[in-house]
């Protein structure tokens, strides 16, 4: 059955309480179906690298604006941005070394990510469950998760800010750790990314950096379907 895109990328909703904490945040949603799937390959490599080569050495990562702003987010929270740090920023500290390799699709946002310095989130739609949204933590919601080699169930502090659907959360700490049940795999064929920004990154950045994920997947899957909402 084919996904809905629009009803996907309509239902994605971010609570008052996290308006309340960073008013300038926006998310660039996309939706998108007939993905390109499996491993690591000798183009997502090379997306990977040039990506890399973008983060200059020995540059201060915490100086960059948008990274800074990611960080202050991460207090206003509780989360020690020294010891938390946000998907970006840990991205492209790890520039230097070489980015990971996950596969196709991950190697393809995570480059992304890095190129444009802002974070970007990858949800396995098969896998989820009811409306995504950005909410405030109670605590008691369940995270899945990998803990000394074998699955585990983690709880998010109260008043963090996690990503969560129906069945628990999916990303905790805003956008520092995903869960395993909806992580892409080598196999996803439908999925929503979730491209996320504070001040002062412009608006037309958001769109330029949406505009060049799905300028690299479409080189590699043109029948591509996908939908884009803001929500802001």
């Amino acid at each position: 059955m084919a996904v809905d895109l629009g009803t996907v990328a309509g239902s994605v909703r971010v609570d008052e309480t996290v308006r309340a904490l960073r008013p300038d945040f926006a998310v660039l949603v996309i939706a998108a179906d007939g993905l390109p799937t499996g491993p690591t390959d000798a183009w997502s490599r090379g997306l990977l690298k040039d990506a890399a080569g973008t983060a200059a050495e020995p540059a201060d990562v915490t100086a960059e604006p948008h990274i800074a702003a990611w960080r202050q987010a991460y207090t206003a929270f509780g989360a020690k941005p020294g010891r938390t740090r946000n998907s970006v920023e840990a991205l492209t500290r790890r520039a230097g070394a070489g980015l990971p390799e996950v596969n196709l699709l991950v190697d393809v946002y995570n480059a992304v990510s890095v190129t444009h310095r802002l974070p970007i989130g990858g949800e396995d739609l098969a896998a989820y469950e009811g409306a995504p949204r950005l909410v405030r933590a109670t605590g008691g919601e369940p995270f899945d998760t990998v803990a000394d080699g074998a699955p585990a169930v983690e709880h998010p502090e109260p008043g963090e800010v996690v990503w969560r659907d129906d069945r628990g959360v999916t990303c905790r700490r805003w956008n520092h750790r995903q869960c395993v049940r909806t992580r892409i795999t080598a196999t996803t064929t439908s999925a929503l990314f979730l491209l996320e920004r504070l001040d002062p990154l412009p608006f037309e950045a958001l769109e330029a950096a949406a505009d060049d994920l799905l300028t690299r997947l479409r080189e590699c899957a043109p029948a591509l379907r996908a939908v884009t909402r803001l929500v802001r």
